[in-house]
């Protein structure tokens, strides 16, 4: 398994693992370092009460885009959380598949900076996003 195979199994790993990914339907299409695409099928249970995907759906698909392509850039030990996040809605999603493209902007000592386009099956952007991550040292399982 080359470098590339092995980065998307990880990933493909970390999503499988949450149940929350599980059940939102969430698959990796692809990844290098910094970038990631992810997408999920918009069904009638994604719809707020004008019939278009909530914006809710839309902002985690963008998040967890941006976290994945910081994690793909993160050196071995680090952890990153998101701090801030911002979303702007262009256009209504609708049912069908929807995609995110996360991208890391940059990775400091304390903070990572990333951005994603969140489009439908067509490439129609539906929002754009941006987020200040965390950055720090541990596994990120809290010890209570």
């Amino acid at each position: 398994m080359d470098e590339h195979e092995a980065l998307i199994q990880e990933l493909r790993d970390r999503l499988h693992g949450s149940e929350f990914y599980r059940w939102a339907g969430v698959e990796l299409a692809d990844a290098s370092p910094g970038h990631v695409q992810i997408m999920f099928e918009a069904g009638p249970h994604h719809l707020n009460l004008q019939g278009l995907v909530h914006g809710g759906i839309l902002a985690t698909l963008a998040d967890t885009a941006m976290g994945l392509a910081v994690r793909t850039v993160l050196e071995p030990g680090r952890r990153h959380v998101t701090v801030q996040l911002g979303v702007e809605f262009l256009s209504p999603g609708r049912p069908g598949t929807i995609v995110a493209h996360g991208r890391s902007v940059k990775i400091g000592s304390q903070f990572g900076f990333a951005e994603a386009d969140v489009t439908d099956e067509g490439g129609r952007l539906l929002a754009k996003a941006h987020s200040t991550l965390s950055v720090t040292a541990g596994n990120g399982r809290r010890r209570d």
